[in-house]
């Protein structure tokens, strides 16, 4: 028998015109921005069942698929479906491909209607509410005042984070998981190099490399060969690959001589089908940047307006370490925020957040299961 699906929904929305253009916080604007998203479940009458799904750095709006069949998965299918702990035949998931974004969502690679060529790098430089501020113009357009939670895992445990501290009114709870409020400085490294290796590369061609037909694909490689590296942990990585061969006659050269290396040039091949140069820059330069706790009003403002907070790190996630959720746990407890916090143990490193882990699981169902019994009738 074949599935039945989640009842999704795929839409486009224009939310800014000409006319009420998109007003950067570092400076700048748009004239037309659109924004592409899913749905899944239905929005009950009182319309206090949404949950708003933020994505990580290489995500899209396809968060969650078929329980089985042959639909593409979702990137969070492990957390998001029927009787699952974002179960959607309970909530109502909103989930778009963020600002920026290279999956229908405006993004530097998008057309700029002034010149008829893409944005490039003449597209304004982003910050985390600036993804707030179209995120909250989505939920405008559907008609829901208040959200029942808003989740996200890296980037997007961050857009979750600095939403829950600009505007904690939209939302009754807050799922932050495998996230950072502050990049240290290894973090920036990382990102660095991966966008030094994108803008090296000849075929990034000063950002315009549609237009001239060319390509980055060396240095898009090379930035996801040694990202990836970062999301799994070492002990994950040697359990999975270990120093075997790639193939029965070890020679040894400089070809892909051994099981990870190959490894690591799938993941590579695979992302240049699917993503693009200019969103990465883009994307991860916004986490670099990312530091809500300094503004000073940040926590007054949660202070005046408590919503639960479920926090959670994975123990081997060298990426975004434990030491960096506790960090947010202590800043949202310091405002008398009321936190759940849990350090899953977990062998897998960063990658975690995307994979089966039953505690993990059971923790935001629980923490869910619990919203919804505090929801009016």
């Amino acid at each position: 028998m074949a599935p039945e699906p989640l009842n999704t929904q795929v839409s486009d929305v224009a939310l800014y015109t000409p006319g009420d253009p998109l007003v950067f916080t570092r400076g700048g604007h748009l004239d037309q921005v659109s924004v592409h998203y899913e749905t899944y479940g239905t929005l009950n009458r009182k319309k206090n069942n949404a949950i708003f799904i933020c994505h990580a750095l290489t995500g899209d709006a396809h968060c969650a698929g078929l329980a089985e069949g042959d639909r593409k998965p979702g990137w969070w299918d492990v957390l998001i479906g029927p009787g699952k702990p974002i179960d959607t035949d309970r909530f109502f998931i909103i989930s778009p491909n963020i600002l920026g974004g290279c999956q229908g969502t405006t993004g530097p690679s998008s057309t700029n209607p002034a010149t008829g060529r893409s944005y490039g790098l003449d597209f304004p430089i982003l910050d985390m509410k600036d993804f707030v501020t179209v995120h909250r113009r989505l939920v405008s357009s559907l008609g829901i005042e208040n959200l029942l939670a808003v989740a996200g895992g890296s980037l997007g445990g961050m857009q979750v984070l600095q939403w829950a501290l600009t505007h904690p009114e939209d939302m009754s709870n807050a799922i932050i998981i495998a996230a950072s409020s502050r990049l240290t400085a290894q973090n920036i490294a990382f990102s660095a190099v991966a966008r030094e290796a994108i803008m090296r590369d000849d075929g990034f061609s000063g950002g315009h490399y549609r237009e001239d037909k060319t390509s980055p694909d060396t240095g898009m490689s090379i930035a996801r060969m040694m990202a990836h590296i970062t999301y799994m942990s070492e002990g994950a990585l040697g359990t999975k690959f270990g120093r075997e061969p790639q193939n029965v006659d070890l020679t040894p050269g400089f070809g892909v001589d051994f099981a990870i290396e190959s490894y690591l040039h799938h993941q590579a091949e695979v992302f240049l089908d699917r993503f693009d140069a200019l969103s990465y820059l883009y994307l991860s330069r916004v986490m670099d940047y990312f530091d809500p706790f300094d503004d000073t009003e940040a926590c007054a403002r949660i202070a005046a307006h408590p919503i639960p907070a479920l926090v959670c790190s994975f123990s081997t996630d060298w990426r975004f370490s434990s030491a960096q959720s506790k960090r947010i746990v202590a800043y949202l407890e310091r405002a008398g925020v009321p936190v759940t916090y849990r350090d899953i143990s977990a062998g897998v490193g960063h990658d975690s957040f995307l994979l089966p882990i039953p505690e993990y699981e059971d923790l935001v169902r629980t923490f869910l299961n619990r919203a919804m019994e505090e929801v009016p009738r």
